[in-house]
């Protein structure tokens, strides 16, 4: 088990997506859309992208605009995703993938940089571990599947440093890993990471690079855009466990809402191994009506599941999104105050991961200790189960059954 964690000192790690390119090389099919806003299996390839990382405990997610940014900034800005908010920033003009880092130079910590255009499938973990102390930064890297694109191509590897090498049948997999002191690199200026700063820093063996075997895609080329809805769907679309928290994941005292108070029931860290090792996706849909009533805060509550992730995290184990609702007819919060079908038995949590993820439904399962879990899994058609004594045995014993 590795023991990087994604803090720097006490600060986490921030995730940054570049998504003001124009799409030139597939601009007949944008319809006056920016690129990562296009749609697959009826989701828009940043909702993939989005998804894919928030299972990580990220500290913020900079999404840098430009061309067509109001369409960006309707769906994403300031949004919350499994405790991770997205900030949109728009660049005033065109500054190019390095120069567009300067609006956000001095929010940064430590950061993931990735592309709007693609996608890929690696662990984030691994890039970092990549990486020498003495270093600015680590690339991923994959194998030059004959796609087009002319940036940081022909690259070689050895010892974990990167090298330009006329043979080099490797290229940029469009994420990056890199440390603060980087960020002494950006100007105010017009200027290209893959043009300008980074050949250079490749050439002083300043950048080092770890390639990956994992599911990649570019949707900037036509070829490979005319194949990604099928790909999304055969590499994203999987089963899924859904659990309610209290009874199920930890021990229910009432109205849980700090980490002292939290205590995993029996088989449960066990068990989210085997699913995360079945390529189950987990999700936690849980009524809380303590945050509406007053007995705790929703500060409070997001405090705690950031602190489970981390926990969790350390042990790989992956939440990959939290569905919780604060309603209740009884709350002293006016805005909760109300019956909503968002409290189970209702089903619009559930109904929520099924249009933003793709969820072989028939092959999912739900887990509850109350009525209302099975009800709102009856309405999801979900197959249901009552909690069980050791979380482990019920968890594998379902994963048989499906």
């Amino acid at each position: 088990m590795t023991n990087i964690t994604f803090k720097n000192s006490d600060k986490k790690l921030d995730l940054v997506i570049l998504v003001g390119g124009k799409g030139t090389r597939i601009k007949k099919y944008l319809n006056g859309l920016p690129k990562p806003m296009l749609k697959f299996n009826n989701k828009h390839f940043l909702n993939y992208i989005i998804n894919f990382t928030i299972k990580y405990n990220l500290n913020k997610i900079y999404l840098l605009t430009g061309y067509k940014s109001p369409i960006i900034f309707k769906k994403f800005h300031n949004k919350t995703y499994n405790f991770v908010k997205v900030l949109c920033i728009k660049e005033k003009k065109e500054m190019g993938t390095a120069g567009a880092l300067y609006s956000i130079k001095k929010k940064l910590n430590d950061f993931i940089l990735l592309n709007g255009d693609t996608l890929f499938n690696i662990d984030y973990f691994k890039l970092i571990k990549s990486l020498d102390k003495n270093n600015y930064g680590s690339l991923s890297l994959v194998k030059n599947f004959k796609q087009d694109s002319k940036k940081l191509n022909n690259l070689s590897l050895k010892n974990n440093l990167i090298k330009y090498d006329p043979n080099g049948d490797l290229m940029n997999g469009g994420v990056y890993f890199f440390k603060k002191k980087f960020l002494k690199f950006i100007k105010n200026t017009n200027s290209s990471l893959e043009k300008d700063i980074l050949p250079l820093l490749i050439k002083k063996k300043k950048i080092n690079g770890k390639l990956f075997n994992d599911f990649f895609i570019d949707i900037g080329t036509e070829d490979f855009y005319k194949k990604t809805s099928k790909l999304l769907l055969k590499n994203f679309r999987k089963r899924a466990a859904f659990l309610d928290r209290d009874g199920v994941i930890n021990h229910d005292y009432g109205y849980v809402h700090t980490l002292k108070k939290f205590k995993f029931r029996n088989g449960l860290i066990k068990g989210l191994k085997y699913l995360i090792k079945k390529n189950y996706y987990i999700f936690i849909i849980t009524n809380q009506s303590g945050i509406g009533k007053k007995i705790f805060t929703l500060s409070k509550f997001v405090k705690l599941h950031n602190q489970l992730k981390d926990i969790l995290i350390k042990k790989k184990i992956y939440i990959n999104d939290v569905k919780y609702s604060p309603y209740h007819i009884d709350a002293k919060i006016n805005k909760f105050k109300k019956k909503s079908g968002f409290r189970k038995p209702g089903n619009l949590m559930v109904k929520e991961i099924f249009k933003n993820w793709d969820i072989i439904i028939n092959k999912s399962f739900m887990i509850g200790d109350k009525l209302s879990d099975r009800i709102c899994a009856k309405k999801s058609s979900l197959y249901f189960e009552y909690a069980k004594d050791d979380f482990y045995l019920q968890v594998k014993s379902l994963v048989k059954k499906n």
